[in-house]
């Protein structure tokens, strides 16, 4: 049986991976917005070493799950199990109803800002659950634990080296775009996972 406190913990974690769903869906890619982690890893193998996504995304999702339960418990596992599944879902279905907001790639800078609004805060609330939307969620809650950084810090880490990479081979006006980004996020998931909570 499921405690009630439990319950809400698991709403909090579809709660924020339907926003985090909607958002990518709706704003990132009709903007073509670049992202960082994970994500601007797998797009940066495939340019370089012609290596498919779909091959790379899933090794280094593991790889970031492992060390997610080696470092934050078996229990993190559950959680992120219920945000990665919820996501599936809602992208799935948002993308069956088809764009519900007007496009902004015209407008790069508000594309820029309104998608890291719904990043920050759709992964802000499954990382304050204690879950991981994804690959990028995992490393950056392990950074910050190992290092005892402040988990903005350990967003915005990942996603600059990976998008300082990619200036290699994407041009620096849309860099810009993706940095102004994961910059607002990485902002907004420090700020929702740390409300409320005592400093270490």
């Amino acid at each position: 049986m499921v405690s009630k406190k439990e319950a809400g913990r698991y709403a909090q974690l579809l709660l924020g991976a339907a926003i985090l769903a909607f958002g990518l869906l709706n704003v990132h890619q009709q903007s073509r917005i670049t992202e960082g982690g994970v994500l601007g890893a797998t797009l940066l193998l495939k340019h370089w070493l012609n290596i498919s996504p779909a091959v790379s995304e899933v090794v280094m999702d593991v790889c970031c799950y492992l060390l997610g339960i080696r470092y934050l418990g078996r229990q993190f596992l559950r959680y992120s199990l219920a945000a990665t599944g919820g996501f599936a879902v809602f992208y799935a279905l948002f993308a069956r109803m088809g764009y519900l907001l007007p496009s902004l790639a015209h407008l790069p800078l508000a594309a820029a800002v309104v998608g890291g609004l719904f990043v920050g805060v759709g992964v802000g609330l499954v990382v304050r659950a204690g879950g991981a939307a994804g690959g990028d969620d995992a490393l950056a809650l392990v950074i910050a634990k190992l290092f005892r950084w402040p988990v903005s810090r350990a967003y915005l880490f990942t996603d600059l080296v990976v998008l300082v990479l990619s200036l290699s081979y994407i041009p620096v006006a849309h860099i810009a775009c993706s940095l102004l980004t994961v910059t607002l996020s990485s902002f907004i998931i420090g700020k929702i996972h740390a409300y409320g909570r005592k400093p270490d």
